[in-house]
């Protein structure tokens, strides 16, 4: 209903890029090294899927929200982490530069974004400040033409990696929120280092650490949008980043479905396959139509935001929805394997630990709830 025959066209190319080239043996290895190939990655740059949504001026692909979403649902399907790395140049590692950024800024930073020469972060969470970032203790003070950042982000992705993070930090800190700042920080900059690679239960291959800033001088040119408005700038970027980990949650919930309907037509018990049993036959079935719903929510969000319609609300039930019944179907796609679904090597159980971080990352499903009673509720 809110895809045309270009969408799918462009679905078709993903697809066969991911059953081609995320080959078990290389997603196995992955897992063993907890590194990602740099050459499946050149091959995405190759493709456009870094810059999917940023627009051709930008050296872009120019696409729409949709097709951003095709893109991380077409890679959840067989590698969870493969669609993590394709996401986050098309958002959070572009989206705030595209919304505040100065024509100055896009041009420097985008083009290499969308290239895949440059690794991009987001830097929101801290360890005592994750769902409440009003409780935001990063400190960015004004110092001439600079800002001394100080303080400590916690489970960034991509961070040991990152080229450029954008960073938001306190400039402001009796105004809470709304003394909030966002910052393009480059890596490589004095007083900037990252912690050990944290030890995920999923999505592994996609390294996580926190950021430590001490001391660090930012130049007022790297200032993203006006100061103190950074938390508009952060909302704005997860309402289309919320999107993306819906479409992730529904990549994954489907590989798994598959995965259950096609071991449900092979496993012989009791002298038949179980697909026979009604029990298992039904458990598919709900598994089914919960996806389906979840893929409506996840395709009306992105198409509103393609309209310009207002999505926020749309964006966190469909992030609400999508990665609750993934965790769902993934739960149950192992019970249809049996004690099978509980062995690596089996895809079902790589699916199980990869889903459960998106009731977590970028909101949790609280967080979520919260939006979208603030819509209902409001006055």
């Amino acid at each position: 209903m809110y895809l045309t025959e270009k969408h799918e066209l462009f679905r078709k190319l993903v697809r066969s890029f991911a059953e081609t080239e995320l080959k078990p043996d290389i997603l196995e290895k992955i897992e063993e090294t907890n590194s990602y190939p740099k050459d499946i990655l050149e091959k995405m740059a190759k493709c456009g899927f870094f810059g999917v949504k940023i627009p051709r001026k930008w050296g872009g692909a120019g696409l729409d929200t949709r097709s951003f979403a095709i893109l991380n649902e077409e890679l959840a399907r067989i590698s969870a982490v493969s669609a993590i790395y394709a996401n986050t140049p098309n958002s959070l590692g572009s989206a705030p530069i595209l919304k505040s950024g100065t024509d100055k800024q896009r041009e420097k930073y985008l083009p290499p974004i969308a290239r895949g020469e440059v690794i991009s972060a987001f830097a929101v969470t801290e360890p005592d400040a994750g769902s409440d970032v009003g409780g935001t203790q990063t400190t960015a003070e004004k110092d001439g033409d600079h800002y001394v950042l100080n303080g400590r982000k916690c489970f960034v992705t991509h961070a040991p990696e990152a080229d450029i993070t954008i960073v938001y930090a306190s400039t402001d800190v009796t105004k809470g929120t709304r003394g909030i700042s966002a910052f393009i920080l480059d890596m490589a900059l004095p007083g900037v280092s990252t912690g050990l690679p944290e030890k995920k239960m999923g999505v592994i291959g996609a390294p996580t650490s926190d950021i430590i800033l001490d001391n660090v001088r930012i130049h007022k040119d790297d200032l993203l949008g006006d100061e103190n408005r950074g938390i508009v700038n952060m909302m704005q970027t997860l309402d289309v980043g919320r999107v993306g980990v819906a479409a992730q949650s529904i990549g994954v919930a489907g590989g798994a479905l598959d995965e259950a309907v096609k071991y449900a037509k092979e496993r012989t018990q009791f002298g038949k396959k179980i697909k026979e049993f009604q029990g298992i036959s039904f458990m598919l079935a709900g598994m089914a139509t919960k996806l389906e719903a979840a893929r409506l929510l996840t395709y009306h969000a992105a198409y509103l935001h393609d309209t310009g319609k207002k999505t926020s609300q749309a964006a966190s039930m469909a992030k609400f929805y999508a990665s609750e019944i993934c965790n769902e179907i993934c739960a149950n796609a192992i019970q249809v394997h049996g004690g099978y679904g509980f062995i690596k090597g089996y895809r079902v159980e790589r699916a199980y630990r990869d889903c459960r971080v998106f009731t977590i990352y970028e909101g949790t499903s609280q967080v979520q709830q919260m939006v979208i009673a603030g819509h209902l509720l409001k006055d």
